[in-house]
Order: structure tokens, then sequence, then C-alpha cells
């Protein structure tokens, strides 16, 4: 635990050991320390929710924070303004239409997400809007499955990933809304920080769940 207070910027997310063991870290931006930490079986809004009202009574004063973007977690903390990870954003449009997409209106979707971490707002919507002027009829399309009888949208997948960007969006460039605040764009120095326990703990893989926490506070206390 780091027993300090002040201003932060809350960089937070949660890495699993295994199934049912995860943590739960909550680190200060500006000093790149892990101010909160908290074992658990999964993540959940209300867990954040509460790792942040910790933070706060112990005399924090959080200007921003940085998270994955998970559903609900916008609206949870107030007027505390929230970036959602870019990379994270990148990375769930990987997972709708892949790396490689088929469709040509994939492939310009994925190369638009890409230009994420390097664009201006204004710029990257322009962008995600021109993208939807010329395929907004192609996302309509429909078919009809006869042993059903019912229709469902043809490209679904594709539909979910734009649909993801535009609902994030509010979110994705908080960053660059609060130049003063050093807002962080992604979660990369907690990720890498999560990598690093990782590859100590792989040496102790037998190693009982008791031990691993001792080894987890250590690592991250530091």
């Amino acid at each position: 635990m780091v027993l300090e207070s002040g201003d932060t910027v809350i960089i937070m997310d949660t890495s699993y050991f295994r199934r049912d063991f995860g943590v739960m870290v909550f680190r200060d931006h500006y000093r790149k320390k892990n101010i909160f930490w908290k074992y658990l079986n999964y993540e959940t809004i209300e867990e954040y929710r509460s790792g942040i009202e910790h933070i706060r009574l112990i005399g924090w004063n959080i200007l921003g924070i940085v998270c994955d973007g998970r559903r609900g977690i916008f609206s949870s903390f107030g007027d505390i303004p929230i970036q959602m990870c870019q990379r994270h954003q990148v990375a769930i449009i990987r997972r709708y239409i892949t790396k490689k997409p088929r469709l040509e209106a994939g492939k310009e979707l994925r190369e638009i997400s890409l230009l994420l971490t390097k664009s201006e707002k204004d710029d990257f919507i322009f962008f995600l809007d021109q993208w939807y002027k010329k395929w907004k009829f192609f996302l309509m399309e429909k078919t009809y499955n006869e042993e059903t009888g019912k229709w469902h949208y043809t490209h679904k997948r594709l539909r979910s990933a734009y649909r993801s960007l535009k609902t994030n969006l509010p979110y994705l460039f908080t960053c660059l809304e609060y130049p003063d605040l050093d807002i962080p764009n992604t979660t990369n120095s907690i990720e890498g920080l999560f990598s690093n326990l990782k590859t100590k703990l792989r040496v102790h893989s037998g190693m009982i769940k008791q031990r691993k926490t001792k080894i987890i506070d250590e690592l991250l206390g530091k």
C-alpha cells in the first residue's frame, strides 16, 4: 500500500492468474506507483466503484481515470473525466472483424481503427462518419433464415464493430480534452505491470494461492 495522497490520474485494470483468481489494481499515473489493489474471483463495476471510493477516502484527489471500457463503467464515477484505453478499443474491433477482414467494408473499418492512437478527435470522427456514409446501406442488408422464418442482419459482426466505436467515442479522446491533466490514452503501464507479475509467478507455477498473493503484494508495493 502506498501511504501518500494528492492529485492523481488513476489507471485501473484487472488481471487473472487463473480463472477464479485475479487482482484489481489502481495505479497512480503521476508517481508510477500502485495506490491500491485487491484480489477477487471476477471483476465487476461495483468492485471498481468501491476501489475508487476507497482511494478518495484515504485522501487522494482523482482528476481522471483510464480503464478498459467494460460495459457500464463510464457512468459509475460521477464527473471524473474517463479515458477508455484506445488499445482496448482497437482490440474490440479486431475481435469482431478479425485482423484480416474479408469484406472491403471491414478492411476499411480496421484501417480506421488503427488510426485511433494517431488521430485528433475531429479527424477520427470525420473518417468514421465517411465510412458510415459509404457503407450505410450495406450494413442494413438482411438475410432470411428459411428454417426459422426470421430475418437477421447479414453483417452482424461488422455492425457490432462500428457500434462499439460509436458508443465509446465520447471516452476515446478524453486525454486530448484535458491536456493539463496528462491523462494517458492507454492502460499500457498497468498492462506492463501485469506482464511482469505473470512472468515472475510462472517460475512458481505450483505455488499455493496464499504464497502467490504474498509475492504479488511485494511486487505491487515496490
